[in-house]
């Protein structure tokens, strides 16, 4: 399992199911993903709290150092959907928990959800720790086992890293080329291509010749009862 590198990092014990690394992000200029980093920093300190659990505690289960969580609660580091997928299952909760404000509703329990174009919760350019953009489109549903985004993949992955983590992926190809690398294959993808993949296979993607979209969904399998 490999973490966050910095000088309160855990000594990197063996990686197991759902490791991803987590390395400073570059900084961002856009003025929205500061908003949308304190949602979800205000949103994990909260939920940790109502479950009675410590930094320490989620520290070890997820696999993340306390000092990496502590960054993500007080908005200095905006997570990828991949450490965002850890975390909440650890909370027990749905990755659209993180997005949802006071002005946006609760997610719901209605069989038909419907998220508009102006009303996707984004993190923009190179918010994230790997400079990847997201853009979350489904949040409003609660209790689902997919969670769908649009991600906009760098030109540039300047470190050596790979995420993984539990669960199974699509991605459709919405514009641009993809270089996506998987369980030590590359594949080039154009628009309409379609890659699914077993989650815990280390995988990382990056764009070649210019931006590049793609529609992601993230299915979670249902836990079964012990």
């Amino acid at each position: 399992m490999t973490e966050e590198i910095e000088p309160d990092t855990k000594p990197a014990p063996r990686r197991r199911r759902g490791s991803v690394d987590n390395r400073e992000p570059a900084a961002s200029a856009d003025a929205a993903m500061p908003e949308l980093g304190q949602l979800i920093g205000e949103r994990l300190r909260q939920l940790r709290r109502l479950r009675g659990a410590t930094l320490e505690s989620l520290a070890h289960s997820t696999g993340f150092t306390r000092g990496y969580l502590s960054k993500i609660e007080n908005s200095r580091k905006v997570p990828p959907i991949a450490s965002l997928a850890r975390i909440s299952q650890a909370l027990e909760t749905d990755i659209a928990y993180f997005f949802t404000t006071a002005e946006a509703p609760e997610p719901q329990d209605d069989k038909v959800s419907v998220v508009r174009a102006g009303e996707r919760r984004r993190v923009e350019r190179g918010g994230t720790t790997f400079g990847y953009d997201y853009a979350s489109v489904a949040y409003r549903k609660r209790h689902k086992h997919m969670e769908p985004f649009v991600f906009t993949y760098p030109s540039n992955l300047s470190r050596d890293v790979s995420f993984e983590h539990e669960g199974e992926e699509l991605v459709f190809v919405l514009s641009g080329r993809v270089e996506f690398e998987a369980d030590g294959k590359k594949f080039v993808l154009e628009p309409g291509d379609t890659l699914y993949l077993d989650s815990e296979v280390p995988h990382r993607a990056r764009s070649l010749g210019g931006e590049a979209k793609a529609f992601v969904v993230i299915f979670k399998p249902e836990k079964k009862a012990t």
